[in-house]
């Protein structure tokens, strides 16, 4: 279904300084390694500002990497609401075919609610061990990796302890987190597609995979700010928000720098709290801020690993911006950041549309990887340069598969097939070609640079992917819901 759109609002009939929003604009424009794909902030219920950095687009669906957590623990709320699951049972109690090869005591021991709040008892992230223990079944792989404390006494943010969150929710409803989700939560909150990738088990993975639209986060906050009530109807049962997004286990290493770092504040059930609110949040700058305290809710997707310097702009530009009361008098104040909201792009980059007259011919051209320059990128083997009738082409060849852009239009050129992709760059000089390739539906960024004279190319990632896909994955999964 089509998204219903938020109940709209000036932000200063809501108390919102606009000063404070272009502030924090500018603070991530000018920060040399935060690239901002959208925000979204609520206030009072009310969306007061909007916008998504070109080529980047409202209605299409973000990895949101870890983000997708906090809806992997909505959905284990809703059954155990319904009788389905108990946070209180033995995680191997939902897997009796295990049963005879789990035999740690800790193991045993694990409930429902240690997996969903990073206390297995383990000191350390598993999913390496747990993969290497049993490539088929991650749960398996991660039960037969024995804890080194008591479940319930450790903090360890590990993958595979909310991929068998997850795995019980779809085992006890028999349906993939979508499927489970788009009736009892998506639906009602108006949240259009979203799509969840799978494994080779065919779950779907909870822990991160998730793709969704900036909205479906902005959606999901609210929810949670609203105390689990949706336009009057209770969508979570009572009780849970105050469950979930308090701390359940400290993560704090008792160190002042640790007192201002957002990731030691205590963690709840699959949201992390914050030195302002708490929220739910994904490798990248994919963030769910809610701040009660305020009645405010911050989205976000970006690209970055600087993720604590946004959080910290966001307190120190954002949060001054939040007033008791509204601002009379503000309608060109409000005017203007909205219009600023509608015409936020990224730079595309430099380069020329053809190659300069007299140059040596590229049509053709194929290169090959300069040295281990591409180690960043192991998997490209091939790149070669083309022009037809609708212009030039590059064709990016990985594992035996080519992948064919345009390039050579100014600013972004936008294709969905094969995959969403934005390229803008083009010819440095006569003898170099340099593009940027945005994959849509990621928060990721490849540059491929192919120099004439030695026939050779380089591709670095702005932010490297987790987990490497191949380039032709570097979307939401299709069909999605």
């Amino acid at each position: 279904m089509d998204a219903r759109p938020l109940p709209s609002s000036d932000l200063a009939a809501q108390g919102v300084d606009a000063t404070g929003v272009h502030a924090f604009l500018d603070a991530l424009e000018a920060a040399p390694d935060i690239e901002p794909h959208s925000l979204m902030i609520l206030r009072h219920g009310r969306l007061v500002a909007s916008g998504w950095w070109e080529p980047y687009t409202p209605e299409r669906p973000h990895l949101l990497y870890s983000l997708s957590k906090s809806f992997t623990a909505t959905a284990a709320a809703l059954a155990a609401a319904e009788g389905l699951l108990r946070f209180d049972d033995p995680v191997i109690s939902y897997f009796p075919e295990f049963e005879a090869d789990i035999t740690d005591p800790r193991s045993r021991a694990m409930l429902v609610r240690h997996v969903a709040s990073m206390a297995s008892g383990h000191e350390a992230e598993t999913l390496d061990r747990a993969l290497t223990t049993d490539r088929a079944d991650l749960v398996r792989g991660f039960l037969l990796v024995p804890p080194e404390r008591d479940p319930g006494t450790v903090f360890a943010y590990n993958q595979p302890a909310t991929y068998s969150l997850a795995a019980i929710v779809q085992r006890v409803t028999g349906q993939p987190l979508t499927a489970y989700l788009r009736s009892r939560l998506l639906d009602p909150l108006g949240i259009g597609k979203a799509a969840w990738l799978r494994d080779r088990t065919g779950r779907e993975l909870g822990f991160s995979g998730l793709h969704a639209a900036t909205d479906a986060i902005a959606r999901l906050g609210q929810l949670y700010l609203q105390d689990g009530v949706w336009e009057g109807e209770r969508l979570l049962p009572e009780g849970w928000v105050a469950e979930a997004t308090r701390p359940h286990i400290d993560n704090a290493d008792g160190t002042p720098e640790g007192a201002l770092s957002d990731w030691q504040q205590g963690y709840g059930f699959q949201f992390w709290m914050a030195r302002h609110g708490y929220r739910g949040d994904g490798a990248f700058g994919q963030f769910c801020l809610v701040l009660p305290e305020h009645d405010a809710v911050i989205a976000t997707t970006a690209a970055t690993e600087q993720m604590q310097e946004m959080l910290n702009l966001v307190w120190e530009h954002l949060l001054p911006a939040f007033g008791p009361r509204p601002l009379p008098d503000r309608k060109d104040e409000d005017k203007a950041l909205s219009e600023r909201m509608a015409a936020l792009a990224l730079s595309p980059a430099p380069g020329k549309a053809a190659p300069p007259e007299g140059a040596e011919d590229w049509s053709g051209a194929v290169f090959t990887p300069y040295g281990d320059v591409c180690a960043d990128q192991p998997k490209l083997t091939g790149v070669a340069v083309n022009e037809g009738a609708d212009g030039w082409r590059l064709r990016l060849t990985e594992d035996g598969h080519d992948l064919e852009l345009p390039v050579g239009e100014s600013g972004w050129t936008v294709t969905e097939e094969p995959l969403p992709a934005a390229v803008s760059g083009g010819w440095a000089d006569a003898d170099t070609l340099s593009v940027d390739i945005v994959f849509l539906e990621t928060p990721h960024r490849l540059t491929v640079t192919c120099s004439l004279p030695d026939r050779t190319f380089t591709a670095r990632w702005h932010t490297r992917p987790l987990q490497s896909p191949p380039l032709r994955a570097m979307r939401a999964p299709r069909p999605s819901v």
